[in-house]
């Protein structure tokens, strides 16, 4: 779908309902949060670690969506419907109509229980953290290991940020941009130094089927934590290191300056599971951390690039160097 047509649908929507529905935009996915449910439809995008090109891929990827959220969530995810249009109206469920695209129906959760929301307001306590921890280390004991994986495939996906150089070049300092080089080199370096321990943990069976997008915005802190949106575009994100999948939400509380939560969650997470039994594996995890701001960064520009709203790209600018010198100060801790 397009732009208008998402707006369309908006509108036609509202028609309906008590309140208006409201839009969320990321750079790959269209949100409207309705009365009492919550509808994602994938943009019609292709990038180089993604393909919603064409409305079967988009079903498709719906439709794992909702297989692979449901390991870790309850009652969120429901089904996949199809956005249906007739006579230049649109809908959503309804079986008349030729179908425009597909949507992931959700079930509304209350915003201010997402744990970045929380916090920002300091509500972040110890027992969440545990309970959290607690989840994540059990879910990565019975997840599927993966066996038949390039562990070097990392040094590309890092290096898959040197693609925004050419935008961020005339719109962020020349010194924040050489980070981007520099880093990519330091990252090189790192794989090649340390190939037998990524060799070793893919034969051990550290490498899981995970969530892949495991921060802050993506988990509801409820009674009991709920890690929702998960990666279902591309296997190689979401099939990594089980270090690889914390040092994301690590990286997140870090961000957020809450290296005491950080530290905490590790900490209750290697009582469960113990996941840093050496110290290449510390450092390990610390590369993991860089590789998590630097995806940070490459999403950041991503939108910047992709908004005509300039008071929103001077944001998405921000957080980009934001990113690129959290990473780059992970890197230096690796040398």
């Amino acid at each position: 779908m397009t732009k208008a047509q998402i707006d369309q649908l908006l509108t036609d929507m509202g028609r309906h309902a008590q309140e208006q529905p409201r839009l969320i935009e990321t750079h790959i996915s269209w949100v409207i949060a309705a009365d009492k449910h919550v509808y994602k439809i994938k943009k019609p995008v292709h990038y180089s670690f993604l393909d919603f090109s064409t409305l079967e891929k988009r079903k498709y990827y719906c439709e794992q969506e909702i297989t692979l959220n449901k390991r870790l969530t309850e009652n969120i995810y429901i089904d996949v419907l199809p956005v249906s249009t007739k006579s230049g109206h649109y809908s959503i469920g309804e079986d008349e109509g030729d179908i425009a695209d597909y949507a992931v129906r959700m079930a509304k959760v209350d915003g201010n229980l997402q744990m970045d929301v929380l916090l920002s307001n300091n509500k972040v306590t110890p027992e969440n953290i545990r309970k959290l921890a607690e989840k994540i280390a059990n879910f990565h004991k019975y997840t599927t290991k993966i066996y038949e994986i390039d562990p070097f495939e990392l040094a590309s996906q890092f290096n898959d940020l040197g693609n925004e150089v050419q935008f961020l070049s005339t719109n962020i300092s020349a010194a924040d941009c050489a980070i981007i080089e520099q880093s990519i080199h330091i990252s090189d370096r790192f794989i090649k130094q340390n190939a037998s321990l990524l060799l070793q943990r893919v034969q051990n069976g550290y490498i899981r089927d995970c969530h892949g997008d495991l921060h802050t915005r993506n988990i509801f802190l409820l009674p009991d934590p709920q890690p929702f949106d998960c990666i279902e575009f591309n296997d190689s994100f979401r099939q990594i290191d089980i270090l690889n999948e914390i040092a994301f939400l690590c990286m997140d509380l870090d961000a957020a300056d809450r290296q005491d939560l950080s530290d905490m969650f590790v900490s209750y997470y290697n009582e469960i599971s113990p996941a840093m039994n050496s110290i290449d594996e510390q450092l390990l995890f610390v590369y993991y951390k860089s590789y998590r701001a630097n995806v940070r960064a490459k999403v950041n520009s991503l939108r910047a690039g992709s908004t005509d709203n300039e008071i929103t790209k001077k944001e998405y600018l921000r957080q980009t160097v934001k990113y690129l010198r959290l990473m780059e100060h992970y890197l230096r801790l690796t040398a």
